[in-house]
């Protein structure tokens, strides 16, 4: 009972109480000595280096607000005039009882950055001054100048801003991230709530953390405190580096919880290279759609342990289909690189220059084969794909009655049952109507609208070529089946689902 009064009283008084009650409560021999031998580093040096490359930012913009009319009142009425007056104060824009219904009002917003070349190159984070109209930014001695976007990318989330001061400006240099070790001390500096030259300190909680926002997820985890305002500016080493670009954080409240992430500077370097050279990036691109390699997947493709990334599927004419790759072959290596898992390939072919032929290592039937494909560059790939029309609609034979296997309803994919889904014309093998909730499939995501592309790595159009891989599967006394999937954008995944 006394012990339970003692938790109360703690979480009660907090941090305060539960220190008094260390004190009190001595610790053993071995972690007093290592408390006692633990000092914490002098920052203070590094900051007076340092501070003066970082800069705030605020921006502006102007967004429409939609309003109410005002209250209807009877001609002649005493509150006629009080009402029009109260109203166009605050920001009604005439008369006759009513607003403009596209009224418009400015957003402000603010964050960090840091200065990377004296001239007055800035970089910050591409949600800082996404959709600004004007741009400023504040130098630590409280100058203040109006800021040119050079070039943006939402994929990372960086951008870089140009000023033009009146004497080169005091810049700092990325570092190596790929150096950083878990329990490095790191200092953010930042303008946190608008609290500018703000000074936190932490370490390295984590490397290549994926957040899922976005496909070159790799982030710096720290318990240096990062707030909103913070977003965009430095993250660095004792050395006076800039290790990574402050970007986010997990908190529930708004505030620290000791959860933030930074873009590394590995990451971000090439591409502020490519922002301040072209005002835009130019990524590689091979043209596969991959995903993680489960240890069912591993499995049923013959695979000693579950690594690399797994080609599901393959644009059409692209690098990778020219190259030889097929759905189902699992690249290990890319350009010398070691792909351990799925994210690894994304970042490394973006980092590959365009036109460069280089080696794919991969595994197909659980040999290791080596092909040589030429990179193209994302940005027109995708600009190429937004431009694209389907082709022409095929005939269909009449739908079939259908047929349930593996807890699927399976049907031809005819035009109905395209329009029905809204499936893509490209998108080929046998629509998936309905899932048993208990089976499997379901288990695994499948869902009805979803195409059963190929059963065991063979295509599959008509439900009677589901049944004869399913009967050969059976026929090996193996209790698994791996398919491929499809999504109506034609987005391909593998799945194992147990064979009933």
């Amino acid at each position: 009972m006394l012990s339970h009064a003692r938790a109360l009283t703690v979480a009660r008084l907090g941090l305060a109480a539960a220190l008094a009650l260390a004190v009190v409560l001595p610790l053993p021999g071995a972690q007093a000595q290592q408390l006692a031998s633990r000092e914490l580093p002098d920052v203070a040096d590094v900051v007076d280096k340092v501070i003066d490359a970082v800069v705030y930012i605020s921006t502006t913009a102007r967004v429409e607000t939609k309003q109410g009319p005002i209250p209807q009142l009877p001609p002649g009425s005493p509150f006629e005039e009080f009402f029009e007056e109260f109203f166009k104060k605050h920001g009604g824009e005439g008369g006759g009882n009513g607003f403009d219904p596209h009224r418009q009002r400015r957003q402000t917003s603010l964050g960090s950055g840091f200065v990377v070349d004296p001239s007055g190159v800035i970089v910050t984070n591409n949600h800082v001054v996404e959709g600004a109209d004007e741009i400023f930014v504040t130098l630590n001695d409280s100058t203040r100048l109006k800021a040119e976007l050079v070039g943006r990318d939402n994929k990372i989330d960086l951008a870089v801003l140009k000023v033009k001061p009146e004497k080169p400006l005091k810049a700092v240099k990325l570092g190596d991230s790929d150096k950083l070790r878990l329990g490095e001390w790191v200092i953010a500096i930042g303008n946190p709530f608008g609290l500018g030259g703000t000074v936190t300190l932490g370490i390295v909680s984590a490397r290549n953390r994926d957040i899922s926002s976005g496909p070159y997820d790799n982030f710096i985890q720290t318990d240096a405190a990062i707030n909103r305002g913070n977003s965009g500016g430095p993250l660095f080493n004792l050395k006076g580096d800039v290790i990574g670009i402050n970007t986010a954080i997990i908190s529930p409240s708004g505030g620290s919880i000791g959860i933030g992430f930074a873009v590394p500077a590995a990451t971000a370097a090439p591409v502020i290279d490519q922002l301040r050279s072209f005002g835009e990036t130019r990524r590689g691109w091979i043209g596969v759609r991959i995903q993680q390699v489960s240890d069912e997947i591993a499995e049923r493709l013959g695979l000693t342990k579950a690594n690399g990334a797994l080609v599901a599927g393959l644009t059409d004419g692209g690098p990778a289909e020219k190259a030889g790759l097929k759905s189902g072959d699992v690249i290990v290596k890319f350009d010398g690189h070691e792909v351990k898992e799925m994210r690894d390939l994304p970042r490394v072919v973006a980092a590959t220059p365009i036109g460069k032929a280089v080696d794919i290592v991969f595994l197909r039937n659980g040999k290791e084969q080596t092909t040589k494909v030429t990179v193209e560059r994302l940005e027109e790939a995708e600009k190429q794909a937004s431009t694209t029309k389907p082709s022409p609609q095929q005939q269909q034979p009449a739908a079939a009655r259908p047929g349930q296997v593996l807890g699927l309803d399976l049907a031809p994919l005819t035009d109905d049952l395209r329009k029905r889904f809204r499936i893509k014309e490209t998108v080929k093998g046998v629509v998936i109507t309905a899932v048993d909730r208990d089976s499997s499939a379901s288990e695994k995501g499948i869902q009805a609208g979803q195409v059963l592309v190929e059963v065991e790595q063979q295509p599959v159009g008509t439900l009677a070529d589901v049944q004869r891989r399913l009967e050969a599967v059976k026929k090996d006394g193996r209790k698994s089946v791996l398919l491929l999937v499809a999504n109506a954008e034609g987005e391909p995944r593998f799945v194992v689902v147990a064979v009933r």
